[in-house]
């Protein structure tokens, strides 16, 4: 009879072999946390390798994301459509088993990560989600949304500081369905941790009001197993049990010490392991009655096949009910969307309004939460200068989960990797809110989304020198250009209230790719526009106001667009014909065909001005050497915003000098 140290030594060997054949990876974590995984996959796991994405499934994330091979590992054994050879191809170029475990390569694999810290956070938003939907959904006779959340993590996510962030939250929430395990090793790449790791980790996690079992012996399975069934019976606090493991269990020279953590074990110590774990077959070779225990595609299909029972008698129940959660599951928008929001983006056009576009950002989120129930919001503090509450808006708590809105506290790194893990886990359009300056601390996470392709609504308020008298610290210069040259990412600056619509109906409408709309503390004019133009504004860039003949083009974003038709008015007075050109998404503008780029920037003319209150560099490619812009050269000053944009150079009689200036560079 096969034991389960047998069906856990099959995890240790094929993570062995596959570091091995790849020369490069991390053997040890897998084979510390081999007896906790098969305990957790096999006796508690909710999952069909058969659909992988079956909505009610528990998730389980891999914090610890260098210890791929071991998800990799379960995906294999339990039935998932990944092959001993996708094993074998481990770290290779094209495969499905990368270093690090990636969104969407591999089925079974519930989110990115490897970036220490980011994987627990984002199944803190996982919980978030299936605790949000459950209270929306849920009747007082059928439960249709109800799983876990189990994620797997190290020290090394323990010591980044986004851990606390997210975690703490979770406890305050008491989010009950989220379930940890501490792989308590003690060693890092570095080597023994206890010489710059001496927190007190069970302490830590009382305080932040987690359930705490402490010293389950991770290769212990009975204990493992009790553990997880006291972290199960507590619904009201999440849970992180606390498993001592010996990293490379079962290596004779190298088990217990960092030389195992991350680098091959070498074929000789492979020979030496398998030999002390009583492993006597091949390399990547597990017998027929291993893969027998393993397998569980059967149960799977049955625990699916349960839920789709009780969704049936539920639709017949609740059709409104149901309904609705279908178009959630399948990630639909109403039918009615199209047409009424753009009904009501020409309402906006016909009766202009001089608002900060962070005003007009709040009035968008009120007109979208109305059609769209699963908008869920939020703001790492700051929502009164975010302006990201809304009329319907209800924070979620402990104790009442119906609401659609976050306070994330100062906590902006944790916010944006929980915001990924509520989208990854689905049913919930999320967005969250920070002044632009502050992106910095949450750029990690961004970037995450923005390699997962996944929609992360980001509000990033106060985008300027404009912000005025906090001064430097808080003016943003070259975080624009970082965001807009993320890969996969979109970033929106919007002139004015119609513009700013736009912006969040892309944001809303765009499933494979994190936004980030940017919006200004002060009032913007708002612009005239034909049906044409406003249909354009889509397109990320378009013709503002033109001239019969283009002796010159002014390109803008935000707050610095209206300062571009003033000085158009000013510099035809004088004699030059100018084309103002809108580009409040050069992303999506990027995008666009050859045909209608040219058309807006007019290959043939080559006095282009940009003006932009960023950093100058990034907006050479549009005006060419030929160009000018007017922008950031230098980190800001403290004092009010109009002394500042008059300081820099954002004023019609500069605009105009310098236009002018190139003007006549260029005819030399």
């Amino acid at each position: 009879m096969t034991s389960r140290q047998d069906l856990a030594n099959a995890i240790r060997a094929l993570s062995m072999d596959g570091v091995q054949k790849a020369k490069s990876g991390h053997p040890g974590a897998p084979m510390g946390m081999a007896d906790i995984a098969e305990v957790l996959w096999r006796k508690f796991l909710k999952h069909n390798p058969s659909n992988p994405n079956w909505f009610n499934r528990d998730r389980f994330v891999l914090s610890n994301g260098h210890g791929s091979m071991l998800l990799y590992s379960l995906l294999h054994l339990s039935g998932y459509d990944l092959s001993i050879d996708d094993l074998k191809n481990f770290r290779q170029m094209g495969s499905k088993t990368p270093g690090h475990p990636e969104y969407g390569y591999a089925p079974g694999v519930e989110t990115t990560t490897g970036p220490l810290g980011q994987g627990i956070s984002n199944a803190v938003g996982m919980a978030i989600a299936e605790k949000n939907l459950a209270s929306t959904f849920n009747t007082s006779k059928t439960n249709v949304i109800d799983h876990f959340t189990y994620v797997f993590l190290g020290d090394g996510c323990l010591m980044e500081g986004i851990s606390h962030e997210a975690c703490s939250l979770a406890g305050t929430l008491g989010l009950g369905k989220l379930i940890a395990f501490w792989d308590d090793n003690g060693i890092s790449i570095d080597g023994e941790v206890e010489g710059w790791f001496s927190d007190d980790t069970v302490k830590r996690f009382e305080s932040y009001g987690w359930q705490v079992i402490a010293g389950v012996d991770g290769h212990n399975s009975i204990e493992i197993e009790n553990a997880i069934n006291q972290a199960r019976n507590n619904l009201s606090q999440p849970t992180l049990i606390c498993c001592k493991t010996l990293i490379g269990f079962g290596s004779p020279n190298k088990a217990g010490t960092h030389d195992c953590h991350g680098a091959p074990l070498g074929e000789e110590e492979i020979k030496a392991t398998k030999q002390n774990l009583n492993w006597q077959f091949g390399e990547f070779e597990i017998p027929a009655e291993i893969y027998k225990e393993w397998n569980a595609e059967a149960t799977g299909e049955i625990k699916e096949q349960e839920w789709n029972k009780t969704l049936e008698s539920y639709s017949q129940e609740n059709k409104s009910l149901y309904a609705e959660l279908k178009r959630r599951i399948n990630n639909e928008l109403p039918s009615q969307w199209n047409s009424t929001f753009d009904e009501w983006v020409r309402q906006l056009q016909n009766n202009p309004a001089n608002i900060a576009s962070r005003k007009a950002s709040q009035n968008s989120i009120e007109f979208i939460a109305k059609m769209l129930p699963e908008l869920t919001g939020g703001s790492a503090d700051l929502a009164p200068s975010n302006l990201t509450t809304w009329s319907k808006s209800k924070a979620l708590a402990k104790n009442d989960f119906s609401g659609n809105y976050i306070h994330y506290g100062v906590r902006e790194f944790g916010m944006t990797a929980i915001i990924n893990g509520i989208s990854l886990h689905g049913g919930l359009i999320p967005f969250g809110a920070t002044f632009l300056m502050f992106m910095e601390y949450a750029r990690n996470a961004l970037r995450m989304a923005a390699l997962m392709k996944i929609q992360n609504i980001e509000v990033y308020t106060h985008d300027s020198i404009g912000l005025g008298e906090d001064g430097p610290t808080h003016q943003p210069i070259e975080q624009m250009a970082n965001l807009r040259q993320t890969p996969n990412l979109v970033m929106w600056r919007p002139c004015d209230q119609v513009e700013t619509a736009i912006s969040w109906k892309n944001a809303i409408e765009n499933k494979t790719n994190p936004t980030a709309l940017i919006f200004s503390r002060q009032n913007l004019k708002q612009q005239n526009r034909n049906l044409n133009q406003l249909d354009n504004i889509a397109k990320g860039g378009y013709v503002l106001t033109d001239s019969d003949k283009t002796d010159l083009i002014i390109i803008a974003t935000g707050s610095e667009v209206g300062l571009a038709v003033e000085a158009s008015i000013s510099l035809k007075s004088k004699g030059v014909n100018t084309r103002v050109v809108s580009m409040p998404s050069t992303n999506v503008f990027d995008s666009q065909s050859r045909e209608y780029k040219d058309s807006v920037l007019l290959p043939n003319v080559k006095n282009r001005l940009a003006i932009e209150a960023g950093i100058s560099d990034f907006w050479m490619k549009y005006v060419g050497l030929d160009g000018d812009v007017i922008g950031m050269n230098s980190f800001g000053e403290s004092a009010p915003a109009n002394k500042l944009f008059e300081h820099f150079g954002f004023t019609v009689e500069n605009v105009v000098e310098v236009a002018l200036n190139m003007i006549e560079r260029n005819k030399k």
